[in-house]
């Protein structure tokens, strides 16, 4: 098969060994960068265009998709679909997963374990607002962030309520969730492909670090998930329609929750 990587990066390591893993079964395996595509949009003849080039017509597209170009991002990847070229994620499936407040709500809807979580623009009764998410301490989450950057814990009520008015000065947009203190810092990230958890590893934070992410210090190893943490994961991925995806998920004293789907998982 001829595939193409959408990456900004040919050099981070996940799409180097997405490259590598195609070329050993016997793939040709191209990597575009996302932000150079340019598209011809037209209803009997759709192309997308590279480097003062048209592109070959590829079997299947894997989308490797940042958060700072989602918008650009899944209009390359819908181009793509118009052309009639497989794409591991759908955009639509992208777009959902990258809108926290979207994403948290599909997945309650389907009856998915979650922290309890707050959002609002400006509530009149912030205290209200702590309570209901079942008081201090809590997580305060820019809906925008990522790799736990934009993530504060607030750990009395009245941090909780300085950080909330400080965002909301800043016409931010943001999440208020319940701490799972049970988790002792440490998250599990299942992959998912085609339904199925095929690798799971265990995250834990660093020293004083609340935050579990690679990016912020925190270390991994293989775990092995219990059949309810596999479900969970299979049916967030299923929630928001990912093909492929990471699903984290955090161990609470009332079974799994899960925090995040991410549509591109390092």
């Amino acid at each position: 098969m001829r595939i193409a990587i959408l990456s900004r990066n040919e050099n981070l390591y996940s799409t180097r060994r997405l490259k590598e893993a195609g070329e050993a079964r016997g793939h040709q395996v191209d990597i575009i960068d996302t932000l150079h595509c340019y598209m011809d949009i037209t209803s009997s003849n759709s192309k997308v265009r590279y480097m003062g080039e048209e592109l070959p017509q590829y079997d299947a597209v894997i989308p490797r998709i940042g958060s700072s170009i989602t918008f650009y991002g899944t209009a390359v990847v819908r181009q793509f679909e118009m052309m009639g070229t497989f794409c591991v994620n759908e955009s639509v499936a992208i777009s959902r997963s990258r809108d926290k407040l979207r994403s948290l709500q599909l997945l309650s809807r389907k009856g998915i374990g979650l922290p309890r979580t707050g959002f609002a623009s400006k509530p009149d009764d912030i205290p209200d607002l702590i309570k209901n998410v079942g008081g201090a301490p809590l997580v305060i989450k820019l809906l925008e962030g990522t790799q736990g950057i934009g993530v504060v814990l607030a750990e009395t009520q009245k941090a909780a309520e300085s950080v909330i008015e400080a965002f909301m000065g800043l016409k931010a947009n943001i999440l208020v969730q319940e701490f799972i203190e049970e988790a002792n810092g440490a998250d599990i990230r299942c992959f998912v492909v085609g339904g199925k958890v095929i690798a799971a590893m265990k995250r834990q934070a660093a020293e004083g670090e609340f935050r579990s992410n690679l990016h912020r210090g925190g270390t991994a190893q293989l775990v092995k998930l219990s059949k309810e943490e596999r479900a969970t994961a299979v049916a967030a991925a299923k929630a928001m329609g990912l093909n492929l995806c990471g699903v984290d998920i955090l161990q609470s004293k009332n079974g799994p929750v899960v925090m995040e789907v991410n549509s591109s998982p390092g």
